[in-house]
């Protein structure tokens, strides 16, 4: 390895060291959040929102929030957030989908959001896999359909969350559809020499010096000012839900993630949608990767950055009603399927 990067290692291994010895309280699950002063109601929790958390063995503790329609339901979106979001950036988004009849889960991952921390500090992003977040989401997807059987069930992946719904339904989790928002699928290979320091132990170092939560700057993933000031107006008011740059182990844990999900796209058969944003840099490689799954479709959005959720109303609008549409559409497809057939006996 070259000088210089075993200095920059060691001198991260060394900042880990000082700022990492917290305790357990540090990385706890958070189950509630203080509104932010300056938020204005359109971005506050549906009504009648609850949260709740799930746990699997010695995983983290991985926190949950849901609110439902007041009408009999016509799908159920269960939502997986991007890197360092919490559910309540998707609240905008929950209240209206809840006003147009679906009932609305978001989970957060393993070590982000309100969920359990793996290390501290706990605004490190880190994971030793992404196994702990397939195995949340296909427990919780489980739990939602056992309790609305009848009921269709759409996921909905942002960014990294696109990653981890996808290899959940292709590890088999029975879902009427899979939408993929601006998904981060990964690379399509894995273990390189960048994957070293996780192999030996290293992986709780953070990938850079300047990690850590930021209180000032905008989000640059959207356009529209108000809504790229949500996350961090809710980060302000609730330091656990802070979240800075990843460790060397998250990245590695990505790219081992990435690699096994783009090698098995052929196995995801429920009918997929995959929401482009035309400014990402890989918009290009998810057409490809559509064409891999045997029933994908993909939608693009001119002038949308990676957050087409906290995009301007003029991209927004047109995310929001191809959500809607597809959800509608399997929820049809589901209903066609259920009813008997016709009796040609007479």
């Amino acid at each position: 390895m070259l000088p210089a990067m075993r200095r920059r290692l060691v001198l991260a291994a060394l900042l880990f060291i000082l700022t990492g010895c917290g305790g357990a309280d540090e990385r706890g699950a958070f189950t509630d959040s203080r509104i932010p002063p300056a938020l204005g109601p359109r971005f506050w929790a549906p009504e009648g929102w609850a949260w709740g958390l799930i746990g699997l063995g010695e995983a983290p503790v991985q926190r949950y929030g849901v609110s439902s329609t007041t009408i009999a339901p016509k799908a159920s979106i269960l939502i997986l957030s991007g890197y360092g979001e919490s559910a309540e950036a998707w609240f905008e988004t929950a209240r209206q989908l809840n006003a147009d009849g679906f009932n609305v889960w978001v989970l957060e991952r393993a070590g982000q959001g309100g969920s359990e921390r793996y290390v501290t500090p706990r605004d490190l992003g880190h994971a030793p896999s992404f196994g702990d977040d397939i195995a949340a989401t296909r427990a919780l997807a489980r739990m939602i359909v056992a309790g609305a059987p009848d009921t269709p069930l759409v996921i909905l992946g942002q960014s990294v969350g696109g990653l981890v719904g996808a290899a959940a339904v292709e590890r088999g989790l029975p879902v009427d559809g899979l939408i993929l928002s601006a998904p981060s699928l990964g690379e399509p290979t894995a273990a390189d020499w960048r994957d070293w320091p996780a192999k030996v132990g290293l992986g709780r170092i953070p990938a850079g010096f300047d990690y850590g939560w930021k209180r000032e700057g905008g989000s640059p993933l959207t356009g529209d000012h108000q809504r790229g000031a949500v996350q961090k107006a809710w980060q302000v008011a609730n330091p656990d839900l802070r979240m800075g740059g990843q460790s060397l182990g998250w990245k590695s844990a990505f790219r081992e993630a990435g690699a096994d999900v783009r090698g098995k796209l052929g196995a995801i058969t429920p009918p997929a949608l995959i929401l482009i944003a035309d400014r990402d840099h890989n918009a290009a490689s998810l057409e490809r990767d559509c064409r891999a799954m045997p029933r994908c479709t993909t939608m693009l959005f001119r002038g949308g950055r990676h957050a087409l959720h906290l995009e301007s109303d003029s991209v927004r609008d047109a995310w929001l009603s191809a959500v809607k549409t597809f959800a509608l559409t399997r929820a049809a497809a589901r209903a066609a399927t259920q009813q008997a057939a016709p009796d040609h006996r007479l």
